[in-house]
């Protein structure tokens, strides 16, 4: 029987169990449908009902239906079978067109999630204080807190810096960010998330203090060099990026001399800060 892999992994969600699948190259997971919608609805027959939803769905000329894509996944009598499947953000917005006492939680939630960016919007600091919060309230110390602030703004006057040169936000940004993180760390983004066993969470937020002045010796000097150097098109930005990266390489090197292991975590944040706590 073909064994259920990594990549599609069952999810508890009040009891229920919610099919799920991570992609790799999007970077995307991806949940059954009919799950979600027997979990939210109670419907005996779940497959049914989103039958009905994605018919009305379409009748109103939403796209969201178009957003569902189709996946083999593990059924109830252990075969595989080509099941729909929506990401997160698609799966948020059909969420809001089932009329059920059970997806009120969720809508309220949009709607205040909704409203906060707005308020951040009208007032950017709002949202450094309900990011400082958040932080709290995971367990962070204050000391890696006021790192991680400073790592926002340090990449905030990089992907400046970037625009002045013609960069363009996305790929681009992610290519440069790759190359500065290369020339550090020696590994690219993606690598040093599967190193730390991330999918979707944020990897400078699973970072250690160690890793956190790394990343950012490595976006200032990057930052320094563009200012001095005014890097012409996109091949100039990458070897600024590379070269400010090097320097935050260097220092690792450096420092992992020193202390007689790498400077990098395998561990997610809840690992490391384990590691950290003081011994009885």
């Amino acid at each position: 029987m073909k064994q259920e892999g990594k990549n599609n992994q069952i999810a508890l969600f009040e009891g229920h169990h919610i099919r799920r699948h991570w992609d790799d190259e999007k970077d995307l997971w991806y949940f059954s449908v009919v799950d979600i919608i027997g979990v939210l609805t109670g419907s005996v027959d779940p497959r049914n009902y989103w039958k009905v939803l994605k018919n009305r769905l379409k009748n109103e000329g939403s796209e969201v239906v178009t957003k569902c894509n189709q996946l083999k996944m593990r059924a109830s009598d252990g075969k595989f079978y080509l099941t729909d499947v929506a990401d997160t953000e698609t799966m948020l917005r059909l969420i809001q067109s089932i009329p059920s006492p059970n997806a009120e939680p969720f809508k309220l939630w949009l709607a205040r999630v909704g409203y906060e960016r707005l308020e951040e919007t009208a007032d950017p600091e709002l949202a450094i204080n309900r990011a400082l919060k958040t932080y709290v309230q995971k367990g962070y110390s204050r000391e890696w807190i006021n790192q991680r602030l400073k790592s926002i703004e340090v990449r905030k006057a990089l992907t400046d810096e970037w625009e002045k040169r013609g960069v363009r936000e996305g790929v681009e940004f992610a290519i440069l960010t790759d190359e500065i993180s290369e020339a550090w760390a020696g590994l690219t983004t993606k690598q040093y998330k599967n190193l730390k066993g991330l999918k979707k969470e944020n990897l400078r937020d699973n970072m250690t203090n160690l890793e956190l002045v790394l990343n950012m010796l490595a976006e200032t000097a990057t930052t320094a060099i563009s200012e001095k150097r005014e890097p012409k098109d996109f091949l100039e930005n990458k070897r600024v990026a590379r070269e400010g990266g090097a320097i935050a390489g260097n220092a690792r090197k450096q420092i992992e001399q020193k202390i007689g292991r790498s400077a990098l975590s395998s561990g997610k944040f809840k690992t490391f800060k384990k590691k950290q706590l003081p011994k009885k």
